[in-house]
């Protein structure tokens, strides 16, 4: 979608769709929009008046105007005292949504002070064009062109004068880079696993570093086997598939880089402990967290912060076969720990562990993995929140806060001492399970044993990386969460 700022009184705007955010009306016309609604013979008034609309977080009405623009929509960004960055960002999402529905291929938006929280022209303009990118997502790549819907691609940013323009531009180029880096990982996500193979990862990489002029290495089996990278080639051992380690370098600055790291499962059975077939497809999603540093390293290219970052990507196929790894069996890890293999169907930490001991090499400042790791963190925190652990809690601090800004909340679990001894083994230094009770710690337990003295946090987005159900701001399917999150954190250490 290409989005462009200019200055214009909203009752000049024609063109398909006028897009106007309010806050919560409680029956009345907003002050901002008094004009627009004279214009319109009342329209808007009438439009609130019917009853429907509040101006709430995600509440919308579309009215057909007899003059200037075909369509007139309102969307609600909630209480004007309460107004923040995530508010706009899912009113322009709703908006989005709303012009794909009516086969809007243009739409021109404004938000008006009285809607626009007090934030900053910058701000407003990055959470509008992040919003308008969530919510305009589709993916049709697999559908006969006769079923496709036609995309959103072009978009207004209305500013209501001349000082205004110039923030709000600097804000949307940051979001279209945002916007533009989710979408990717969207996309990766919603791929399924006979194209979306580790090889096609690794592929994915070395396309991104080309276009951006980053440092890509792809080891192939044979280097990986080279490293004794055991944990990973276990779980790889199943399938055709050969197993890839990605790793991406950005340079941009000077000092330690952050260094994420991405499971990147690109299709999950279980192994030999085989998942049930009911919703298997989803396993494609395994890749989520490999998605992430993909579309974070896409906004990288576009924005080129004065940083340092390392993306690491772990990817494998799990599958059962006459090789496949077995319950019982004991593999080695890169870090030299045995792990006594409980359930194959716990093998994304078993890359990652193979992964996050690989990252010391970079002497990063900071270590964090984001991978679909738990299903129990989806008991314990539903869909809203992603889970979060680690080592050091000024880390863990600085994820939750970078979440909360970027409307990619997490939570932080516990990981007390005591959680550990539920991965003691008779047979191996650790083993790859625990019992049922706090499983998601235990996950975050074993994944804390191979990154040394490293400050590391871990995310579990089991719950978060996408949705069985649409949204009013965001389509079924992958969510391509973590890349706006880690992109908040990247820039929140450099400014």
């Amino acid at each position: 979608m290409k989005i462009t700022v200019r200055t214009s009184a909203l009752e000049t705007i024609k063109g398909p769709l006028l897009v106007v955010a309010t806050p919560e009306t409680n029956g009345r016309l907003p002050r901002s929009i008094r004009g627009l609604d004279r214009t319109h013979g009342g329209l808007i008034g009438r439009m609130i008046r019917a009853g429907g609309y509040e101006g709430k977080l995600g509440d919308s009405i579309m009215g057909f105007p007899t003059s200037g623009p075909k369509r007139l929509l309102l969307v609600g960004v909630g209480p004007a005292d309460g107004v923040v960055r995530h508010s706009v960002r899912r009113a322009a999402a709703v908006a989005a949504r709303k012009a794909l529905d009516a086969k809007v291929t243009r739409l021109s938006l404004c938000v008006p002070s009285e809607a626009s929280g007090g934030l900053s022209g910058k701000i407003l303009g990055q959470s509008i064009a992040e919003g308008l990118a969530q919510g305009a997502w589709t993916f049709d790549e697999f559908k006969d062109e006769s079923e496709t819907v036609g995309p959103v691609e072009a978009a207004t940013v209305i500013a209501l004068s001349a000082d205004a323009r110039r923030e709000l531009e600097v804000g949307c180029g940051i979001g279209q880079a945002i916007g533009g880096g989710q979408g990717v990982a969207r996309r990766l996500q919603a791929l399924p696993g006979n194209v979306c193979t580790p090889t096609f990862l690794g592929e994915t990489a070395e396309k991104l570093g080309r276009e951006y002029g980053f440092k890509v290495t792809v080891y192939d089996e044979a280097r990986i086997r080279r490293m004794r990278m055991g944990a990973l080639l276990s779980v790889a051992s199943g399938s055709s598939e050969e197993p890839r380690l990605i790793v991406l370098e950005y340079r941009g600055g000077k000092g330690p880089p952050v260094c994420l790291v991405g499971k990147g499962v690109t299709f999950d059975t279980g192994g030999i402990s085989i998942k049930p077939s009911l919703n298997m497809e989803e396993m494609k999603f395994d890749m989520s967290g490999a998605a992430a540093v993909m579309g974070t390293f896409e906004v990288l290219g576009r924005l080129r912060p004065q940083c340092n970052v390392v993306g690491i990507i772990p990817s494998v196929e799990n599958m059962p076969s006459a090789s496949a790894v077995r319950p019982g069996d004991i593999v080695k890890s890169h870090s030299g720990k045995t792990i006594e293999i409980i359930n194959t169907d716990a093998e994304g930490r078993l890359i990652l562990s193979d992964a996050l001991s690989f990252a010391r090499r970079f002497k990063p400042s900071c270590v964090i993995d984001i991978a679909t790791l738990t299903g129990a963190v989806i008991v314990a925190l539903g869909h809203d929140a992603t889970g979060l652990m680690g080592n050091d809690d000024d880390l863990v601090a600085e994820v939750q806060s970078a979440g909360e800004v970027a409307d990619e909340r997490c939570w932080p679990l516990p990981m007390w001492d005591e959680y550990r001894s539920a991965l003691d083994s008779d047979y191996a230094d650790i083993k790859n399970l625990g019992d049922r009770a706090a499983s998601s710690i235990a996950a975050g337990w074993f994944l804390r044993e191979f990154v040394g003295d490293l400050p590391w946090a871990h995310l579990d987005i089991a719950g978060t990386a996408y949705r069985n159900s649409d949204r009013a701001h965001m389509a079924k399917g992958p969510t391509g969460v973590g890349v706006r999150l880690f992109t908040q954190f990247i820039l929140g250490r450099v400014s």
